[in-house]
């Protein structure tokens, strides 16, 4: 994992409460790996979604106050692990350079917000179901 600490996208845990007077709750958070890496996460998905609003790395990573060296990290180990663009990049000039997410991006993006859709769904099921410990 090349030595840093793995983004799980930081308050973002979803939770499910006990029905019973133990007061346990079982959380989660839900992220995609490849490799033993992580691939998409709630955090790295927020960015993707805002590089489409902004039209570019540098006004995405402003917006979620990071820098843009660390945005632009992100999003370079992203489209390495995907094995193809999830988002493309025209360089520089005088207004600064372009960023939109390819049609590999938009379906990881959705394919992500599905699958936490199903990881919320089971964490209710899980709310009825879970009695505690006996």
């Amino acid at each position: 994992m090349r030595g840093k600490k793995p983004d799980h996208g930081r308050g973002t845990a979803l939770a499910a409460s006990s029905p019973e007077p133990t007061g346990l709750q079982i959380k989660g958070r839900l992220w995609l790996e490849k490799d033993g890496e992580t691939f998409l996460s709630w955090g790295r998905v927020i960015l993707l979604e805002r590089i489409r609003e902004h039209g570019s790395i540098a006004a995405a990573a402003r917006s979620l106050n990071m820098a843009y060296s660390h945005a632009w990290g992100l999003v370079a180990r992203m489209n390495e692990l995907a094995g193809e663009e999830l988002v493309s990049r025209t360089f520089g000039g005088k207004k600064g350079g372009k960023a939109w997410l390819t049609p590999a991006g938009e379906a990881f993006i959705a394919q992500f917000w599905d699958l936490v859709g199903e990881f919320r769904r089971w964490l209710e099921k899980q709310e009825v179901s879970y009695p505690g410990p006996p």
